[in-house]
Formats: C-alpha cells, structure tokens, sequence
C-alpha cells in the first residue's frame, strides 16, 4: 500500500509542478468555488494526521487535522510536503493497528472510535486521494488546461482495469 500511495502522490506533484499560482488558486464554480490548492491541501492533511499519528502513537482522528492555508495558496509549499509525505512512505515499514476516532455527525459531542490498522488506513488515504483528484481534474478542465492531465489522473485502479478488458 506503500508504494502505491507513493505512486499517487507522484502523480499529483506532477499537476502541481505544471501549476501557476493563478490556476492553483482559481476558485472553479464547478467546485462550489473551492481551488485546485484547497483539494490539495485536504488530501495532504489526512496523510499528515496519519504519519503525525503514527509517529506519536494513539487514535488517528482526521477532523481534527491542522488546515496549513499555505498549501492552498503556494504550490512550492505543497511540493514540499508531497515530498515529506513520500519520504515517510519510503522509509518507514507502517504496519500495526490504530484506532479511527471520527464524527458522522454534526453533533459535536459524538465521535466514535473504530479499530483499525495503518495500512487500512493508507488505504482510505489513497482512495480519498483519488476521489479529490477526480475534483482537480474538473478544475483543471474549466481552466481550459486538460493538456496536463493523464489519462489515469483521478480514476481508480478498479476503473482502469475494468477498462482494460
């Protein structure tokens, strides 16, 4: 699971490289106004919560993430911490079990806690990934800038296999 979220981090810093600031920035209205940078940043900060949770030990908790605003302005910023991410993917074996503390309400007083293992939880990191790449890629779209996208940008494996037969 490792290296296939290595591999899709890759793939998103090949986008982000291509970017300007302006079109990272771009408020697309297919988007409800969210940014190319804004999508990038929330795939980043659950990689973030997990290796943070990792590395400390206890519950990973996504909600509660830190929303760096940098990283949805400065596309440099975003590289940067591509590149710490895919690091810690590299050089670490992750495996053990984690708890996921969330809320599926708007109830602030109820979370709930759910075991699970580091590598389920990459697994939801990589699913999460492809589903806001499918996102960018409509930004990318309405800026007219289709050129950049591989053909695999934001679809799953299961789709791409699929297609293949």
């Amino acid at each position: 699971m490792q290296i296939e979220c290595q591999e899709n981090l890759k793939s998103i810093a090949s986008i982000v490289k291509k970017l300007n600031a302006k079109q990272y920035q771009f408020p697309s209205s297919y988007l409800s106004g969210a940014s190319i940078g804004q999508h990038i940043r929330h795939i980043l900060e659950f990689y973030t919560c997990l290796s943070l949770a990792y590395s400390k030990g206890g519950a990973v908790n996504y909600d509660d993430r830190k929303r760096e605003l940098s990283l949805e302005k400065e596309p440099g910023e975003a590289i940067l911490v591509i590149e710490k991410v895919i690091y810690w993917l590299a050089s670490e074996k992750i495996a053990g079990e984690i708890s996921l503390r969330a809320a599926y309400s708007v109830d602030k007083n109820h979370t709930c806690t759910i075991p699970s293992s580091f590598q389920r939880e990459l697994a939801y990191c990589l699913e999460h990934s492809i589903h806001h790449q499918a996102l960018i890629k409509i930004g990318l779209f309405e800026q007219g800038l289709s050129h950049l996208i591989d053909l695999e940008f934001g679809v799953a494996p299961s789709t791409i296999k699929f297609r293949m037969h």
